[in-house]
């Protein structure tokens, strides 16, 4: 079964840092390039971060710039997205998604694999 998994969300005051990681089985992620998305309630999904297959693109929505950091570790199937000075407007359920040749392109375009999501509170 090809699935990806997220994992890390939890509940974090503002200013605070998460770290939420991708984990792939069934395939192997180091041919897909993969992106961060996230959907906050009432909002559509927004891309968030992605980094191609090599590791050598790194794509941020403006929202996100200085703030997040997309990673890979390819030996371990997995990629991470760390996530400092959270604001409550980072608030959302996370996704992490695997496509091949995606990042870059307009975040509309990625379909390939999901996950089912890790949900992120900022609040006091």
């Amino acid at each position: 079964q090809l699935q990806l998994e997220e994992s890390g969300g939890g509940l974090v005051q503002p200013g605070g840092s998460l770290r939420l990681s991708c984990a792939g089985s069934g395939f192997t992620l180091e041919f897909y390039d993969i992106g961060w998305f996230r959907q906050a309630p009432g909002k559509g999904r927004e891309g968030v971060a992605c980094i191609d297959s090599s590791g050598s693109l790194l794509h941020y929505a403006d929202s996100v710039k200085g703030r997040f950091t997309i990673s890979r570790d390819n030996d371990k199937n997995t990629a991470h997205l760390q996530m400092n000075s959270l604001k409550p407007e980072d608030t959302a359920d996370y996704y992490c998604a695997a496509d091949p040749y995606s990042c870059g392109s307009s975040w509309s375009a990625w379909a390939g694999y999901w996950g089912q999501g890790t949900q992120v509170t900022v609040s006091p």
